[in-house]
């Protein structure tokens, strides 16, 4: 479409976030001149978040990698000289060809979110490491400690429709802090307030959020899962349950009311840091709200050892009490199991080629430090980074900084902009931004999908993954067609063939560039049971988890450094500290705009007054954070936003522009969660003091 000001291209936000905005990209003259949310876009609504509203600072900024580059000082300098495409491609391909022919497995893929969309993500990037029998990449380091407790209970990441939460009179924001980080799901549940709902938020920290709700309960981090436990046993000793939907829709309720008899509210005081009267209370109101509660959860809860399974003990209330009977009403983790994502056809794991020769091999994302430096049969030789930065995002960032370091590892990193991880690549090569190359979209915040259309021509000599790929694939001499189709092609693979959930989506795609999926409006996935588990039922007492030799039941993870379980360690170091994400960054993404620096300040931790005095400290100061693993430093920020015993520093800050040169990962432990191997980012004991 054309304007007097130039052209409109309808184009897609790739970033992480549950709300995959529709955007409109204005063109002049081969340049993006204008970047507005879609107003013709339910979800968008014609809206960005103040980070994507200044993307076209991001894609023409002056610190945009345009060409490809070889590296030239030490690892970690960050010094890289220009070179051309052929010498980058060739010299990639001779490396992985000749490790390949030893062993393809010593070569691994790392990427996670820095791009949303299914081809530039997980298409043809899978298909090439798939057909070159490279080491495999458990892409774990956010949500899937989570994702696997909310399956084992209700069988799929499907919820509540968040478009129709202003239905619900009572809404639990646990873990989650979506004026941040769900900005357009966050109208709806101030629509909902506007209605009359009663919002509370669940969360360690007074966030933003936390400000503008009706009440705020901070338990002690990784404590949510004995929180849920003792609501499920307030809401069984005193029969606050939909017994029809219990029984019609759910299983294992006998099990599960035995299970939570000793779990009273006076047990989970002591690990919650609550008084047991407002755990009660809570319950309470939560049963009074009947069937028009809602809890939006998010991933926070799921950043502990326990993590997996206080997602799954939550998953659990919505049941007892029949709140999945209203549209808008349930619980919402994620939306993404709404979309039917054809994951064989998109990555072809088909491709792999000797499985009998070289069994395929998997490496947690999680774990990456210590894997660098300790994985054997065979040990990682080389490693390509893209869409992502782990340098700065990985935790144990100490173990991750010695493994990259290796003179021997051969490091190729895809990006924009020279990263902490690009500056100890042996090869540097330039990325398009979302504005220069194809994509489509699902969402884990709504029930759209969207389709990115290139905007304006790569800066310099940038390529999109995909291409690079398909050019790899072709000096290390594969065949497959798989392998060089193009985008489009690609994309057209993403969603499974005559699934009635995308029927039709195609044309409206290309004409408008979103469209809804095919489900009835407004949608309560389950008012009438139908789960999407091996019961068809609510499973209370989980067959995913027996069938894995896990405990069936809810129960009681604890976090692993706390006061109960390392008494010794907390002793050492007495103050739980949680990092969730600054609100003017992305993960790391964002993190190096001047815009958004200035408006961060400084990495900084938030300590209450009470710590601070404790210490000798005072508002201002700049702080020493370490425990055993590391330390970094931040200014101290003394206020009653956090309660005491508790530290919080917002992230994720580049290392290289803190001021010491290191970052919160610099104290987290790669320890693994309880279920779905997941990061424990929340888990991590520290002290502080006057650096």
């Amino acid at each position: 479409m054309s304007t007097a000001t130039g052209r409109i291209v309808r184009a897609a936000c790739p970033h992480d976030c549950p709300d995959t905005c529709a955007m409109e990209v204005t063109v002049a003259d081969g340049r993006a001149v204008k970047l507005r949310g879609a107003a013709d876009m339910p979800f968008t609504h014609g809206a960005l978040c103040t980070k994507v509203a200044h993307y076209l600072e991001r894609v023409y900024s002056d610190q945009r990698l345009l060409y490809p580059m070889k590296r030239i000082g030490a690892k970690g300098e960050g010094r890289f000289t220009r070179i051309t495409w052929d010498e980058a491609l060739d010299t990639i391909a001779q490396r992985f060809g000749a490790i390949a022919a030893d062993d393809p497995r010593a070569i691994l893929p790392y990427s996670y979110a820095g791009t949303m969309g299914l081809v530039h993500s997980s298409g043809m990037d899978r298909r090439f490491f798939h057909r070159l029998g490279a080491s495999l990449l458990d892409r774990t380091i956010c949500a899937s400690a989570g994702a696997y407790g909310w399956k084992a209970t209700i069988g799929a990441s499907v919820g509540a429709d968040p478009e129709a939460v202003a239905n619900a009179r009572l809404i639990l924001i646990w873990g989650a802090n979506p004026v941040v980080s769900n900005l357009h799901g966050w109208r709806h549940l101030q629509e909902a307030k506007r209605r009359g709902a009663r919002l509370v938020c669940i969360d360690p920290w007074r966030t933003q959020t936390a400000e503008k709700c009706d009440l705020h309960l901070a338990p002690l981090p990784g404590s949510d899962g004995a929180l849920a436990l003792a609501m499920m046993q307030v809401l069984i000793a005193e029969d606050h349950l939909d017994h029809d939907y219990v029984a019609r829709h759910t299983t294992g309720f006998a099990e599960l009311r035995e299970r939570v008899r000793e779990y009273t509210p006076e047990w989970a005081a002591t690990l919650t840091g609550l008084p047991a009267d407002a755990i009660r209370q809570l319950a309470r109101d939560y049963a009074a709200a009947g069937h028009h509660s809602l809890i939006r959860l998010n991933y926070g809860l799921n950043r502990h050892a326990g993590g997996g399974m206080a997602v799954r003990n939550v998953a659990c209330l919505p049941a007892l009490t029949g709140a999945w009977r209203q549209p808008g009403c349930g619980a919402l983790l994620s939306t993404s199991g709404n979309f039917p994502v054809d994951q064989r056809a998109l990555e072809r794991p088909d491709l792999y080629p000797d499985p009998a020769r070289f069994p395929p091999r998997t490496i947690n994302m999680t774990t990456i430090g210590r894997d660098l430096l300790e994985a054997s049969d065979p040990p990682i030789r080389a490693i390509y980074v893209y869409n992502s930065n782990p340098l700065a995002v990985a935790p144990d960032g100490n173990r991750v900084r010695q493994g990259f370091a290796r003179e021997d590892l051969f490091c190729v990193v895809h990006e924009l902009f020279q990263t902490d991880t690009a500056d100890y690549a042996d090869i540097l090569l330039p990325a398009t931004s979302q504005l220069e190359h194809y994509d489509v979209h699902t969402a884990y915040g709504h029930l759209y999908a969207l389709t990115n259309t290139p905007a304006i021509a790569p800066l310099g000599e940038a390529k999109p993954n995909s291409e690079v790929f398909r050019l790899l694939a072709q000096r290390l001499g594969f065949t497959e067609p798989a392998l060089f189709d193009s985008d489009e092609a690609v994309a057209a693979a993403a969603f499974r063939q005559g699934d009635p959930r995308t029927q039709g989506l195609g044309g409206a795609l290309d004409e408008r560039g979103w469209a809804r999926l095919n489900l009835p409006r407004p949608f309560a996935p389950f008012a009438a049971g139908g789960f999407p588990t091996p019961s068809g039922k609510c499973e209370f007492l989980s067959q995913r988890l027996a069938a894995a030799g896990l405990d069936p039941l809810p129960a009681w993870h604890p976090p692993r450094e706390s006061a109960p379980v390392s008494p010794a360690l907390a002793a050492r170091y007495p103050l739980a500290l949680i990092s969730p994400p600054a609100r003017n960054f992305l993960n790391s993404s964002f993190a190096n705009l001047p815009r958004f620096l200035a408006a961060e300040g400084a990495p900084r931790l938030e300590i209450h007054p009470q710590d601070a005095a404790a210490r000798g400290l005072a508002d201002g100061d700049e702080l020493r954070i370490h425990n055993a693993r590391g330390e970094f430093r931040a200014r101290a920020t003394v206020t009653d936003r956090v309660r005491t015993g508790v530290v919080v520093s917002p992230s994720i800050w580049w290392r290289k522009l803190a001021p010491d040169g290191r970052n919160v990962n610099a104290v987290t432990s790669d320890a693994l969660t309880d279920f779905g191997g997941g990061a424990c980012f929340y888990d991590c004991l520290v002290e502080v003091a006057r650096a």
